[in-house]
């Protein structure tokens, strides 16, 4: 038996039953019956599908009604809860709808396409970050909508920003690709064992841009490295035409050249699909910023990289020559950073900005094979003087050897070391001087230093001899020494008849 707590006790004394199912399954029955007191029995229920009855004896009439009724209430419930969440489902559905729908009616009468972008006035940055959605006034008035709806809708397109990432530079290559150029160069390299000479016949690759014409040339930029003791300079344009290139001017601390093209050996078809590159500055970059590189990789054609500027203004020692003063100024210079990538080859190709503008001279000699996601640019902004007085200078043709002068002299390098250990000057020290010869008659004598020639600086054997190719025998060129004196190493010019070499 179980009390019932209840407040109200339902009375049973006059017998009063309400049968409210006889679901018989058999014979067997159970009957539940609340007693006089309140209390609650029953006896012999049995679920399932065998025999029984369900009786329920209570006061009312109606109290097997009040029983089903709770038997069936937590279903209600969850039907109701499922209605309301399905309502609320639908009006939040209809509400967003309508918002958007709103939204592109206002941009439709203020003359803004779907995506946000204005379709009048309005331009688009690639890389820049966002996109400027202000400034289409012009759309807003000849919409015909009131100063507070302008208002509203100028609040809104304020409010957007749409973001945007550099993935697709077909664009800026399309653009650029037609300025950039293969330089192959063909070499001899020299080299000595216990006194004797030997030479080989080698090659090597970079690249190049164009960033001027004359009335007889066409100009092209490049790394010093990769016109350096050039015997032949051949040019592969973007057509694939190859042509005949000669040294116009060279900066080796800044490892810069220009070399020129003769526009007499440049076909009608190539001269229509190249392109003069154009110059940007590399004064207003940030770091982050998205850049291009357009390079003859590794010798294989023209390739593309993409990346960003990683760091800038970095100062990087180039030069392998020390300075034999330990508290003497030495020149440093500072270049552009990037992780896009920059391999041998791409030496003297461009590195671009989002709007196709040459931002800086890549040079893989910088980074070194060491190193990984490391490139490094000469900034434009630096090169443009160099580049400027380059272009400016007469080109030079290489005579060939058979008919080239020389000066009849034996000379060695001074390293760091001898000009640390002995104070000598920089450059090449005559060791010796043959009889009969334009060195003897100049009076060169052994001990002096070369320097320069015709006023290009040199400071080893291969850049005499470099400087000397483009002289043929009998010219007569200037020399800058240095000789000893009592009180030191003087500077003197003198005149020297190149002569014809027997070898």
């Amino acid at each position: 038996m179980y009390e019932n707590n209840y407040p109200n006790s339902y009375n049973n004394s006059e017998g009063e039953q309400n049968n409210m199912n006889n679901n018989s399954y058999g014979q067997s029955s159970n009957t539940y019956h609340y007693e006089n007191s309140g209390s609650f029995s029953g006896a012999g229920y049995h679920d399932g599908y065998g025999q029984g009855s369900y009786y329920n004896s209570t006061q009312s009439s109606n109290s097997g009604k009040k029983g089903k009724g709770n038997k069936a209430g937590t279903g209600k419930k969850i039907v109701i809860a499922t209605c309301c969440g399905l309502c609320f489902g639908i009006f939040a559905g209809l509400g967003f709808q309508a918002v958007d729908s709103a939204t592109d009616f206002l941009k439709d009468k203020a003359g803004l396409t779907g995506n946000g972008s204005a379709v009048a006035g309005e331009t688009t940055e690639i890389g820049s970050g966002s996109t400027d959605m202000t400034g289409d006034s012009t759309a807003l008035l000849n919409s015909g909508l009131s100063e507070e709806e302008m208002k509203a809708i100028e609040a809104l397109i304020n409010n957007q920003t749409v973001q945007t990432t550099v993935t697709d530079v077909t664009q800026v290559v399309k653009q650029v690709m037609p300025s950039v150029v293969s330089v192959n160069n063909r070499y001899i390299e020299r080299m000595s064992f216990f006194g004797q000479e030997y030479s080989q016949e080698a090659g090597g690759s970079g690249s190049g841009i164009i960033v001027g014409k004359n009335d007889t040339e066409l100009l092209l930029v490049t790394n010093y490295h990769v016109v350096e003791s050039a015997e032949e300079l051949t040019v592969q344009f973007v057509d694939g035409s190859q042509s005949e290139a000669q040294i116009k001017g060279m900066d080796a601390d800044k490892d810069l050249a220009v070399i020129a093209v003769q526009l007499t050996d440049i076909e009608s078809d190539t001269m229509n699909q190249i392109a003069i590159a154009k110059l940007g500055s590399s004064d207003d970059l940030t770091v982050g910023e998205p850049v291009v590189a357009i390079g003859n990789a590794l010798g294989y054609g023209q390739s593309v990289t993409t990346g960003v500027i990683s760091a800038l203004d970095r100062a990087i020692q180039t030069t392998s020559v020390q300075s034999p003063v330990q508290n003497e100024d030495m020149e440093i210079n500072t270049f552009i950073q990037t992780d896009a990538a920059i391999n041998p080859g791409n030496s003297g190709g461009a590195l671009l900005n989002s709007k196709g503008e040459v931002i800086g001279i890549n040079s893989s000699k910088i980074g070194g094979s060491a190193i990984e996601g490391m490139g490094y640019a000469i900034p434009i902004s630096d090169a443009k003087p160099i580049i400027e007085d380059l272009m400016t200078k007469q080109t030079r043709l290489k005579v060939p050897e058979s008919e080239r002068g020389y000066l009849g002299i034996t000379g060695v390098d001074v390293n760091s070391d001898s000009m640390q250990l002995y104070g000598l000057p920089r450059g090449i020290y005559v060791s010796s001087v043959s009889e009969g010869t334009g060195a003897a008659a100049a009076g060169l004598v052994r001990g002096d230093i070369i320097t320069a020639i015709n006023g290009e600086e040199v400071s080893s054997m291969a850049e005499l001899k470099e400087e000397l190719a483009y002289y043929a025998a009998g010219t007569t060129v200037e020399l800058t020494i240095m000789q000893g004196s009592p009180t030191g190493y003087q500077a003197k010019t003198v005149q020297l008849t190149l002569g014809k070499s027997t070898q």
